[in-house]
């Protein structure tokens, strides 16, 4: 039988920009997600530090992450806030997200990106979101 971590990995690895930005999900239970990301050289902007774009990709995957364990794997990030707190530097980021609140249709998610270095990890970013249960397509025609 799969676990739930197990069940999640599968859907991160059916998405290709995941697997292009090298995304692990490393833990996924019930109302909350980590996500970690090794830091290349290629996801470093100018100054040396990951581009804004990464954090975001790792906090919208982690939010939809954690609210998908809420809501069902149907999800969506319909909005998201986020606060680039420090310059990201170390050799990894780590995405931890859960589940504020979850009705029967969305969810509110809290999300803290951390840069590591070995054992110390620093706080460099922090979200918000709202993750959206999807409605059953509609027939065309």
């Amino acid at each position: 039988m799969s676990t739930m971590l197990d069940l999640g990995r599968a859907v991160l690895a059916q998405q290709p920009f995941s697997a292009l930005m090298g995304a692990e999900l490393v833990a996924y239970e019930a109302n909350r997600a980590i996500l970690e990301l090794p830091l290349r050289p290629e996801l470093l902007q100018q100054n040396g530090f990951a581009h804004g774009g990464v954090l975001c990709y790792l906090a919208d995957n982690a939010l939809t992450f954690a609210g998908g364990s809420a809501l069902g794997s149907a999800v969506v990030t319909s909005e998201f806030k986020i606060n680039y707190l420090r310059p990201a530097l170390g050799e990894r980021l780590c995405a931890e997200a859960s589940v504020v609140h979850a009705g029967r249709s969305q969810a509110v998610v809290r999300c803290e990106i951390f840069a590591a270095q070995g054992a110390q990890r620093k706080v460099c970013a922090a979200a918000q979101g709202t993750i959206t249960h999807l409605a059953a397509p509609r027939k065309q025609g």
